[in-house]
């Protein structure tokens, strides 16, 4: 190669190694994640969100960045994470709970925020409608609240000699007055006694299981929040040693031993969450995505456990059910 040649052709190299190099260094599109509790009691339903990112052409790594914030299960520590996602300039945040998604709203009115949660979201605030969600907020949300006087029949099916039910809440939650209105009213539509319990931290839940020897509750529902999500192996264990007939908001309780769950899935809110936040990478502004209203509800029945509480599930509940687990 002749010498004038060889330097075009260095030239010509030199020229685009800027370019290479900022295309190299320029940063990817960031989501901020933000949950109450730790990634330990997730790995799951992350796993889910992932996928629905996947759906949209987005992988961790490739072409999108996420930044993680686990509150280790003090809700306290939301607001600072949220605020932290916001300096750091994230183009979306994912908030999964009611508090991570309050936080999230606290911190930015002008980054997009996707939210799961179970119950109302216009109620709590965090959206004008489920149609048109006004400002710069969209996501899920489950029938779990909805879903509790349809608990209380599975339970009395499954304990038909049981006249006094439990039903366990965080006083904390944003959803407590739905939760308890509509399961007293169902429950004296069963000729049923309901006695509400509460826990608003993990020390509550040995004080809240000893009451119901006190009670003679019959049976046990579990309300849905984050801290009982969260602590389903330790609850499931709880209503082994007491055994207690209990049903829980998600087939994760009954997989863990847990006897009967109805309600929404945890794995199906994430993946949306996912799908939506990539969709607002490629553009589309939270104001155009409506809130999505679950609409599967899903039974599960463990028999194994149910056998242990020397129970017999009846045969027109079985043939119900989503799942079984023998």
């Amino acid at each position: 190669m002749k010498r004038r040649q060889f330097i075009t052709l260095l030239g010509s190299a030199a020229a685009t190694w800027p370019l290479a190099a900022r295309a190299q260094q320029s940063p990817l599109p960031t989501i901020g994640f933000l949950h109450p509790e730790s990634v330990e009691t997730r790995r799951e339903q992350l796993t889910a969100f992932h996928a629905g990112l996947a759906e949209t052409g987005y992988i961790e790594g490739r072409n999108v960045a996420i930044e993680y914030r686990w509150a280790e299960g003090q809700n306290d520590r939301l607001p600072a994470l949220a605020a932290d996602l916001v300096r750091r300039r994230v183009a979306v945040i994912a908030a999964l709970s009611p508090p991570a998604a309050l936080a999230a709203k606290a911190a930015t009115a002008t980054i997009p925020i996707v939210f799961s949660i179970a119950g109302d979201p216009v109620q709590i605030g965090l959206v004008a409608s489920l149609n048109r969600p006004g400002g710069n907020l969209t996501g899920e949300t489950s029938l779990n609240v909805e879903v509790g006087p349809k608990q209380l029949e599975l339970l009395h099916q499954l304990v038909p000699t049981a006249t006094i039910i439990a039903l366990l809440v965080n006083p904390t939650s944003p959803y407590i007055a739905e939760y308890t209105t509509k399961d007293v009213q169902a429950a004296r539509a069963l000729g049923l006694q309901l006695h509400v319990l509460q826990a608003s931290a993990e020390r509550d839940f040995d004080a809240a299981f000893a009451a119901l020897a006190q009670l003679r509750a019959g049976g046990l529902v579990i309300s849905s929040d984050v801290l009982f999500n969260n602590r389903l192996d330790q609850l499931v264990a709880l209503g082994a040693r007491h055994a207690v007939p209990t049903i829980y908001q998600f087939r994760e309780f009954v997989e863990a031993g847990g006897l009967i769950s109805y309600g929404g899935s945890l794995r199906n809110g994430w993946h949306l969450v996912g799908v939506y936040s990539g969709r607002i990478l490629k553009g589309d502004k939270p104001n155009d995505l409506p809130v999505q209203q679950a609409v599967k509800v899903e039974l599960v029945i463990n028999l194994k456990t149910a056998k242990a509480l020397g129970l017999t599930v009846p045969a027109t509940v079985l043939a119900r059910a989503d799942g079984v687990i023998e």
